[in-house]
């Protein structure tokens, strides 16, 4: 049982049948800590004792009546959602209860499925009200509780910080996690990460599911009953029964199709599925994280996600940046990866050119740190001396990086010189637009833009202090 279910709910009423009932509901349903209390005066001591997550309360009780204890509750412990549950249908009533701060009004007897579902909004909107205190916490106090949860994450970024922080918060909630970013930024590192944090002892179980039918992806997650279908020869449980207790990770979630898409939202609506030619539904115990490189809301507008699918998906999401909006991450990863690289050769670490940081850093990686990681595993691969040869990188991204005439420009005339100054430019014309383009492509770093334009440091420096005077 995960976390949040494992908190306790109280139920209060003086009839034992009713507490009976209602419990016996709640505990077949995946609420697994229901206490009950025949004597309202009991409740307010338990609460001081902390953990409990919802109050189901009767309103008509000897001792204690559920309208004095409501504001009780309300006052003392507003992080708590009270839920009213009584005989008495009366508009008026059920008013003044809302008003005095009651979560939910129930009228018995409470059909199976509305107690279910109020009590599941409590522990929703109670767990959102806690995790939005405590983001607020760490954010103000810049801080994080457990760094070693991303330990296989190389940054010093503060834009990464930032993300490490909201996942610190949200991991041990049970709605859905949806990790969005480009390709290569290492979304399922981000999803471990968020199993370690959940602090649940099952398994982190991964699947990708771009490219699987409808058919292969039910066998995959829900499993099969024996006979199913041709060579269904005895009955295998899917990836969700093995992630029980753990985290299953759905990588690629954009490219699901529709009929899929519909099994998924009904397990994250329901925590159920039925496994392939079974009629007999099973409960899921298994924490979901999604991740996908798509932009789903252009996926909706295409129809080609389920816009119920996303919002049922998104109430925790995270975008990893890429890599080229976190440039200070470079020296980090270039040194991880240069002794990652040795090491998996049996070489010595190389030592990198100063040439190289300059080179990357105007480099947009379509790939990300993938990318870069298999850039620098195949120079160490080709190099024969202590320094790190360049010529593996420039063949690969040199002329995506000093690319400084911008295509258009070249293309709309035969005289691409006309086409930028209007005429026929100087020398001086020409070097002072290539000095200012350099620039602004390097956001103003001097260093990457002399490497653009292969003259020094120094060299730029005076030529644009000349130009300034």
């Amino acid at each position: 049982m995960t976390t949040e279910t494992a908190q306790t709910i109280v139920l209060v009423d003086d009839e034992e049948n009713i507490l009976k009932a209602s419990r016996l509901i709640l505990l077949g349903n995946g609420f697994g800590n229901v206490v009950t209390l025949q004597d309202s005066r009991q409740l307010m001591p338990l609460l001081e004792q902390g953990g409990v997550a919802a109050v189901v309360l009767d309103l008509f009780m000897p001792h204690l009546s559920g309208t004095e204890l409501l504001p009780l509750i309300v006052e003392r412990f507003p992080h708590i959602p009270a839920i009213v549950m009584t005989a008495v249908d009366e508009t008026e009533t059920a008013v003044t209860c809302m008003k005095s701060g009651a979560f939910d009004y129930l009228v018995k007897p409470v059909e199976s499925g509305r107690l279910i579902a109020s009590v599941t909004k409590a522990l929703e909107m109670g767990a959102m009200s806690r995790e939005l205190n405590s983001l607020k916490e760490c954010l103000l106090d810049d801080r994080l509780d457990h760094p070693e949860a991303f330990a296989s994450i190389v940054t010093d970024s503060k834009k990464m910080r930032a993300v490490f922080q909201y996942l610190e918060v949200v991991s041990r909630s049970r709605q859905p996690i949806l990790v969005t970013g480009e390709t290569g930024v290492g979304k399922e590192l981000f999803a471990r990460a968020v199993h370690e944090l959940s602090g649940v002892r099952g398994e982190f179980v991964a699947v990708n599911v771009a490219g699987l039918d409808d058919v292969m992806f039910s066998d995959t997650l829900f499993g099969h009953k024996k006979g199913a279908f041709t060579g269904a020869d005895q009955a295998r449980d899917g990836l969700i029964a093995r992630a029980a207790g753990g985290t299953l990770f759905l990588d690629e979630i954009g490219d699901l199709n529709e009929a899929s898409q519909i099994k998924l939202l009904r397990l994250l609506q329901e925590k159920e599925y039925y496994p392939v030619g079974s009629d007999m539904a099973r409960k899921s115990e298994a924490r979901i994280v999604c991740a996908t490189n798509r932009d789903l809301k252009k996926q909706i507008e295409k129809e080609a996600f389920r816009n119920d699918l996303y919002y049922r998906l998104c109430a925790h999401q995270v975008q990893i940046p890429p890599l080229r909006e976190r440039l200070e991450d470079l020296p980090l990863l270039i040194d991880y990866f240069l002794g990652e690289a040795a090491a998996s050769l049996g070489r010595k670490k190389p030592t990198p050119p100063p040439e190289l940081l300059t080179l990357l850093s105007v480099y947009s990686f379509p790939g990300n740190v993938r990318e870069l990681q298999a850039l620098i595993h195949d120079a160490v691969a080709r190099h024969g001396s202590g320094v790190l040869s360049l010529d593996s990188f420039r063949n690969i991204i040199g002329g995506d990086a000093v690319q400084l005439i911008p295509q258009a420009a070249v293309t709309s005339s035969d005289d691409p010189l006309s086409a930028i100054f209007g005429r026929f430019p100087t020398v001086r014309e020409v070097e002072d637009y290539l000095m200012a383009e350099a620039m602004k492509r390097a956001r103003g770093n001097q260093g990457i833009a002399a490497t653009m334009l292969g003259i020094t440091r120094q060299t730029l420096n005076k030529r644009l202090q000349a130009k300034k005077g």
